[in-house]
């Protein structure tokens, strides 16, 4: 069984037991969350898609760890102006792992 779910402006295919890096969200690390926008629900050969959102359907994770990604260099730079900026940055995200998907 797998779900579509919507979290943090992003879209993902998430079966039990599996681990995924979302955007924040808050809660305590070993706390459980419940992810209620889900998109579709699949079981082998059936899928049920919502509109568009499915009603009842929720998907159960529990937060494994909260942390930051490698960071990411952007640079601009105008070529016979003397301008360069240097920059970095760093997004947060929560890891967790989905411990049930009910529809």
């Amino acid at each position: 069984m797998y779900a579509v779910i919507k979290t943090g402006g992003k879209q993902y295919r998430v079966v039990q037991g599996e681990t995924l890096k979302i955007e924040t969200v808050a809660g305590d690390v070993g706390g459980e969350i419940v992810l209620d926008k889900v998109l579709a629900v699949g079981n082998g050969d059936s899928i049920k898609i919502g509109k568009p959102l499915l009603e009842g359907a929720t998907v159960k994770a529990t937060i494994v760890s909260n942390g930051r990604h490698d960071k990411v260099t952007i640079f601009k730079m105008r070529r016979r102006k003397h301008y360069q900026k240097h920059q970095g940055h760093r997004q947060n995200y929560t890891e967790i792992r989905i411990d049930g998907i009910s529809a």
